[in-house]
């Protein structure tokens, strides 16, 4: 199994989000996955011009020359695709929107898909609210209703992302685990089973201690600023 993963934090592996995909992630490799990951502060790609030359000039083709040319053929022979991204503004940060853009050439009108491929959100946000993701999985649903070519299969939420900063890690074992068991699950069985996506997005402290925390670590901001 072939997986491509792209993080949209511009903290890469020290954001809130990679907490939850990196075990996500080594679960897979633990089940023999081939698991190829990439950080959008890494990447150099434009935004989609909008000629729509991908489509009725050169089908298929791209005329942009940037790393998107590299990342085309991983998404073609992906088994899996994995986007991970903090919540900005209700959506996805903008430079792993722009990756998600370019996608244009690999969906020209009448091709035919080399594989029905299966696809996972992981996100993380800052809100207390689960809600907060609902914008983030209607787009997703949005892209992937496409039954002989894609199917989107889960979504690993993480809100109150920024209590993990601040919980000693014994305290967080469990969420840790349960996106490291998905990641093995979603191997084995191509699907993730409703109780690991409900212990990776289980309330870490209550409304009013995260409320509090928050004061606190905006203060410290404050007196450091």
């Amino acid at each position: 199994m072939k997986v491509i993963a792209i993080n949209g934090s511009p903290k890469m592996d020290a954001g809130n989000t990679a907490r939850i995909l990196n075990p996500f992630l080594d679960g897979m490799r633990e089940e023999g996955a081939d698991v190829e990951l990439f950080h959008t502060r890494k990447l150099k790609i434009g935004p989609c011009n909008g000629d729509m030359s991908c489509w009725f000039r050169n089908p298929g083709r791209c005329g942009q020359n940037d790393d998107m040319q590299m990342l085309y053929p991983k998404f073609e022979e992906a088994d899996v695709i994995v986007w991970a991204t903090p919540v900005y503004f209700s959506g996805v940060t903008g430079p792993l929107k722009n990756l998600m853009d370019r996608q244009l050439p690999l969906h020209v009108p009448g091709t035919v898909p080399k594989k029905k491929q299966k696809v996972v959100l992981v996100s993380s946000c800052g809100a207390w609210e689960i809600g907060a993701f609902d914008p983030i999985l209607v787009q997703m649903r949005a892209i992937y209703s496409m039954p002989d070519a894609a199917e989107f299969v889960a979504a690993l939420l993480r809100p109150g992302a920024e209590a993990m900063r601040y919980m000693p890690e014994g305290a967080i074992e469990d969420v840790v685990r349960a996106a490291r068991d998905a990641g093995r699950e979603l191997v084995r069985t191509g699907r993730i089973s409703e109780s690991l996506l409900k212990t990776v997005s289980r309330p870490l402290m209550s409304e009013e201690e995260y409320m509090s925390m928050g004061e606190k670590a905006l203060e410290e901001v404050r007196k450091s600023a």
